[in-house]
């Protein structure tokens, strides 16, 4: 009689011949009953509603969504693929808040088939999906498909989106006007549908972000056939986007966002108070915290660390070679690792108050950071050694949050699309709180993405002579929960405030005290 690890293993081979492609999610009849209520009951699948499953990972906390929301776009395509075939899509809304970059996971799905029922059916953590029977399908050459799913192309969005678009997803909207190369896929459209009022809304919408060259090739196409158009502005907001041609719609988006965000981080934020005129004291000062900075940052992110653990690693005390469990505890590792990047970034920041550009230090330093962040892990053997080729090969997801950072093939674009805007930024309060969210909104490393953006908030706080701060293990839930409304609404009030308010206490002269851990 087979044992129950090894009934398990034959159900565990089940599943992972059905993952071979890639696959998170499953239709329950694709596992025998027996295998499907095993995998089941040991949180190797859950459940998302009657005849469908997921992947799930068996060592995740209660109530953990990232599986879902990892596996939401999937599900989707193959929920929709078996119902309607290829009779569906995603309406024009939806469809331009994915061309325009927003991983920001709905909390419903909105698909149109011929076939649907207008039903809403419910799935997990509160999400939903409503099926709506359309009568007028759309041509096939206005669809295209992006991750398996059926979407509306980027003109075609256009031209179909309702007005109210604009006044409710502003930043998506410009990041789509910006992102039309060439009038003529757009005008096909309005021309061919006859649609004038929508020609004249565009052509206002393009004129608002400074793309008069579009809004003329509209007017003057419609015009031309003998339709009369009337400009009208869609938005009901300034325009934020630098409207550059040629340039990948991530890029766009962080443009647009960096232009929507600095007005609140320079309303909310304290003044700077110059380049210190003694930096060596401000590198002591720096020295002097360091253990508070190092039990707090840690402790965010999730490592069980102490004081003492921190001041023998600082001290030499840390010995892989000879003691077994320095080799292998990840506390210790990650101690050692936060030391080694603690003095690269000490490096750039002396080289930050000598008068060099920060934007350029950072950029060169970041890499750097990261590097000697991962070093003892990859040393010992506990972390993989492509970790250290920098930048992420897959997806990444932030455990409980909506928000997924951009795809891994954006990454290039959008990083250095990012320093780009901290070059141009001449404000150190606005570098340093809009590239610390950025940091995390982008997501660029398989790891050590928080600690980055704290390093890098701190370089770019010391540019403006404010002083290091740290966000304290204690602050760490309303830390994240201001990441999070940043990253999914583009509200940066609560980030701006709490950031600021950090700041102020750091420059108080009893700030040391307060932060022993």
């Amino acid at each position: 009689m087979a044992t129950p690890n090894e009934r398990l293993a034959a159900s565990l081979t089940e599943l992972q011949k059905l993952q071979q492609d890639g696959r998170r999610v499953f239709r329950s009849d694709e596992l025998t009953r027996v295998h499907r209520a095993r995998l089941l009951q040991q949180r190797f699948l859950q459940e998302v509603m009657r005849g469908w499953l997921i992947c799930a990972d068996p060592d995740g906390r209660p109530g953990d969504s990232t599986p879902w929301f990892a596996s939401l776009c999937e599900f989707c395509a193959r929920y929709c693929e078996t119902r309607f075939g290829d009779d569906w899509h995603l309406g024009a809304e939806q469809s331009l808040m994915l061309h325009a970059e927003n991983t920001v996971v709905p909390t419903q799905v909105l698909i149109y088939s011929s076939r649907g029922s207008n039903n809403n059916v419910s799935l997990l953590f509160g999400t939903s999906l409503y099926d709506f029977k359309e009568k007028a399908l759309p041509s096939r050459t206005e669809l295209v498909m992006r991750d398996d799913l059926r979407l509306f192309s980027l003109e075609a969005g256009l031209v179909r989106v309702p007005p109210a678009f604009f006044t409710r997803s502003p930043i998506e909207a410009q990041v789509c006007l910006s992102a039309v190369r060439d009038p003529s896929p757009l005008l096909a459209l309005l021309l061919g549908g006859g649609h004038s009022v929508v020609a004249g809304r565009l052509a206002g919408a393009f004129r608002h972000i400074g793309r008069g060259d579009i809004a003329d090739e509209v007017v003057a196409g419609m015009t031309a056939a003998t339709y009369r158009v009337t400009e009208t502005n869609p938005f009901n907001s300034k325009a934020v986007n630098a409207a550059t041609r040629n340039e990948p719609a991530i890029v766009g988006r962080l443009r647009t966002m960096w232009g929507a965000a600095r007005s609140v981080v320079l309303e909310r934020f304290p003044a700077p108070p110059g380049l210190p005129a003694d930096p060596t004291a401000y590198l002591e000062r720096i020295d002097e915290i360091y253990v508070s900075d190092a039990y707090h940052s840690l402790s965010i992110e999730g490592y069980r660390v102490t004081p003492d653990l921190i001041e023998r690693v600082r001290f030499g005390g840390w010995d892989p070679k000879g003691n077994e469990r320095d080799r292998k505890d990840a506390n210790a590792l990650a101690a050692r690792g936060y030391w080694q990047a603690f003095q690269a970034v000490k490096e750039t920041v002396d080289r930050i108050l000598a008068g060099g550009n920060a934007a350029a230090l950072c950029e060169q330093g970041l890499r750097v950071w990261y590097r000697e962040m991962l070093q003892p892990g990859i040393a010992a053997g506990a972390v993989p050694v492509t970790a250290m080729a920098g930048y992420r090969s897959g997806p990444a997801y932030l455990r409980t949050s909506r928000y997924i950072p951009p795809r891994a093939e954006s990454l290039r674009d959008a990083m250095e699309g990012l320093f780009a805007l901290l070059r141009e930024e001449p404000e150190p309060a606005v570098r340093a709180v809009l590239g610390h969210w950025m940091i995390g909104f982008i997501h660029p490393f398989p790891d050590g993405n928080g600690r980055s953006a704290r390093f890098l908030m701190n370089a770019m706080l010391a540019s403006g002579g404010y002083p290091w701060t740290i966000i304290r293990h204690e602050d760490r839930a309303t830390y994240l929960e201001s990441l999070d409304r940043a990253s999914i609404d583009i509200d940066l009030r609560p980030f701006t405030d709490f950031i600021a308010e950090r700041v102020r206490c750091s420059s108080s002269t009893d700030s040391i005290s307060q932060l022993q851990p």
